[in-house]
């Protein structure tokens, strides 16, 4: 029998969707639901969970199996879903407090030992749950509620902090380019390991225009550096910037201006560990003089062994070597004496 071939609207559920008027979190929905049919999934292998903030409502809004687990442990959840249901597409959706704060421990674990699963962290740089308190992302000098002097905290760079935890699967859109948000959301799909995507999403309440220079039409060419894998890191209102390494120190250049040839720029590697290293340390505040665009795309990905694979050949292993094993003998285990 012919599968149904499924539509975005079959991602859509009878809930009503309450987040603010004007969120960015309303787009990423849209997204997510537009690229689900495309993927070749049947609904009951998608799962996708949440821990607390405005983004883990997202479970509500699909119309797949889900769950809004607790503060800061959607990866712990989902660690243990996929270990016993390897084969299920796993989504875990979580914010940049709810995942880089509270939950922080459980994600740099999840991301070392590499599970297949996809993890959406939508980074707005503030608490908006809990009404506008500021983030680990939010920048120095932030005035929120928490903060009206000004956060003296030096933020995250979430896909630095990714980056030192093992992940294999590194990438950075927008709420609002959502044909570039669904191409990575594609990308993050096909790999195999977990992809994390950091997302740049407004919170028009407690954080209006956190990321304007970005995406606002007027600054976004010369702001936001969208990269591509063999090609080279070219940006400017005209594309007439671009920049070149010197050893491993990257520097800007004008290719009319400098009479520097694409040919000579520094061409993106997906699987340099080393220039993805320097790529994701753009991460200076725009106003600052001679800062560099932030990038945006797949910055990094590498193939390792995923855990639940491991887990499943041990387990192979152990029965094919001792059979099934006795659950009793092994809690009492060798070290067991008697005293009289």
């Amino acid at each position: 029998m012919e599968a149904t071939k499924l539509t975005p609207k079959d991602f859509v559920t009878d809930q009503d969707v309450r987040w603010c008027p004007g969120c960015g979190d309303y787009s990423i929905l849209k997204q997510v639901q537009t690229v689900m049919p495309e993927l070749g999934l049947e609904r009951e292998n998608i799962v996708f969970i949440s821990g607390i903030g405005c983004s883990s409502r997202f479970p509500y809004y699909m119309d797949t199996y889900g769950m809004h687990s607790i503060h800061g442990r959607a990866t712990a959840v989902a660690s243990g879903l996929k270990a016993t249901r390897p084969e299920l597409s796993v989504w875990i959706v979580t914010g940049d407090g709810d995942s880089m704060s509270i939950g922080g421990n459980h994600l740099i674990h999840l991301l070392r030992r590499n599970f297949d699963v996809n993890i959406l962290l939508f980074n707005n740089e503030i608490y908006g749950l809990t009404k506008g308190q500021y983030s680990p992302t939010s920048p120095v000098g932030k005035v929120a509620k928490s903060t009206p002097m000004g956060s003296i905290d030096y933020p995250f760079n979430p896909l630095a902090l990714c980056l030192g935890a093992s992940s294999t699967f590194l990438a950075r859109t927008m709420d609002r380019d959502p044909v570039h948000l669904r191409e990575i959301l594609k990308r993050g799909n096909t790999h195999k390991g977990t992809s994390l995507l950091e997302i740049y999403q407004n919170c028009n309440v407690f954080n209006d225009g956190a990321f304007e220079v970005f995406t606002e039409k007027s600054t976004k060419k010369a702001e936001a550096l969208f990269v591509q894998q063999d090609k080279p890191l070219i940006f400017g209102a005209n594309g007439e910037k671009g920049i070149k390494l010197d050893g491993l120190k990257p520097v800007v250049v004008d290719l009319n201006a400098d009479g520097v040839s694409p040919d000579e720029l520094w061409i993106h590697d997906e699987k340099d560990k080393t220039k993805a290293t320097i790529l994701i340390n753009f991460f200076d505040d725009p106003a600052k003089e001679g800062h560099f665009p932030r990038p945006f795309g797949v910055l990094y990905e590498e193939m390792r062994f995923c855990y639940e694979d491991a887990l499943a050949l041990q387990m192979a292993e152990a029965i094919a070597l001792k059979g099934e094993g006795d659950l009793d003998k092994l809690l009492k285990g060798n070290n067991a004496w008697t005293i009289n």
